[in-house]
């Protein structure tokens, strides 16, 4: 953040500058100073340069305008990254959703209604908190910051399981049965759109993530492979991780990282194996149960954190593990089983996506204050020199 606040000064600073005939373009700036330090030592030579009134108002002006946009970069952005939601379940009593700290993994408390089988669960672009229950093919609509019941029955679909936004805003849930499927509801009143049976290839498919392209791409656990459809209209395009690719057995789980590839949970053989994101060509086993994830057990969701790293639930452990993005190198059991009655991971979703109203630091209001106070000042001050 520092670095773009500094480039904004440097930016900002020469195109002023340049308003006044260029003066301060023979300059020069010293790598060993701040932008803020540089802004300073500019500001002294021009005073000496220059005596003129209305160019001194004028320069104070945009100064002025300089302080106020550094202001605005001190308020937080609308993304919250504080929280990790979990689906749990491994029998009566233990069928909920469970709220964790991102950052360290300590328990918050259990986040909405019980949910006898919640196999999905996303935030949406409206900020608020999806999650499907497959026992009774309904997908639940929850308040993003409480997990209050908004709708209970927000959409239908068979067997409903991973469920993911598109890129146009219908969302897109996938029905864990034999044959699969995939449905297609509006997103914003979950009314149905289409569904799609991919030609009845489908069996047991579970896992759901939006490329990089846009489309839309399902872990097909009973196939074991990964199919792609169309992220606008859901129409079958292919497959795109082969049958058994790597290794690949009980395909449960996919996410693309941030190196552009695909993750895929490889649930019978406790493995997270890694494709090439453009081909779906296999690179080789990313993360697997060693070191201090030697625990990793059928391996169902996994998602990339805001720090990057990869976590994935481990189902027949009951704990999730934390793995190096880069590496694949085991990091720690993130949240050992038993913690806040963890049993059965089904899925895993950070609260980055959910939206929250920004809250203005006390720093960034008196800065923004000063600095619409000084605008109002120098107005007048410049209009008054002409």
């Amino acid at each position: 953040m520092g670095n773009c606040r500094e480039e904004f000064v440097r930016r900002n600073t020469d195109e002023k500058l340049d308003e006044f005939g260029g003066v301060g373009k023979p300059m020069g700036r010293s790598p060993h100073l701040t932008a803020y330090q540089e802004m300073e030592v500019t500001m002294n030579r021009i005073g000496k340069l220059v005596s003129d009134r209305v160019f001194r108002a004028r320069f104070s002006y945009n100064l002025a305008v300089l302080c106020l946009g550094l202001a605005i970069w001190g308020f937080p952005g609308t993304c919250s990254g504080d929280e990790l939601l979990v689906g749990n379940f491994f029998g009566p009593g233990h069928e909920n959703i469970l709220e964790y700290n991102a950052t360290t993994g300590a328990f918050i408390g259990t986040f909405g209604p019980v949910i006898s089988f919640p196999l999905g669960g996303v935030f949406g672009p409206d900020g608020n908190f999806y999650a499907t229950n497959s026992d009774n093919d309904t997908v639940l609509k929850l308040n993003g910051s409480t997990g209050a019941v908004i709708n209970s029955t927000f959409g239908s679909a068979e067997d409903a399981a991973g469920l993911v936004f598109g890129p146009t805003g219908n969302l897109f849930v996938v029905g864990s049965t034999a044959p699969g499927l995939l449905s297609v509801l509006n997103g914003t009143t979950g009314a149905l759109i289409t569904t799609v049976d991919a030609g009845g290839i489908m069996n047991d498919p579970e896992g759901v993530t939006r490329g990089p392209d846009g489309n839309i791409y399902v872990a097909d656990a009973g196939g074991n492979d990964v199919l792609k459809f169309n992220g606008t209209t859901g129409a079958f395009m292919g497959t795109f991780v082969a049958p058994g690719s790597g290794g690949l057995i009980g395909s449960r789980g996919v996410a693309f990282g941030p190196d552009g590839n695909l993750y895929v949970t490889s649930f019978n053989t406790n493995q997270v194996l890694r494709y090439d994101g453009t081909t779906g060509a296999f690179l080789g086993v990313f993360a697997s149960a060693t070191g201090g994830c030697s625990g990793l057990s059928l391996p169902r969701d996994l998602t990339f954190g805001p720090d990057g790293n990869l976590f994935v639930g481990s189902f027949g452990s009951g704990d999730i593990f934390e793995y190096n993005g880069s590496t694949g190198a085991c990091i720690t059991d993130f949240i050992p089983a038993g913690t806040g009655d963890l049993g059965g991971p089904t899925f895993l979703a950070f609260g980055e996506e959910a939206t929250t109203t920004p809250v203005p630091e006390p720093a960034s209001i008196t800065l923004v204050a000063s600095a619409l106070a000084g605008l109002a000042a120098l107005k007048r001050r410049l209009f008054a020199a002409r």
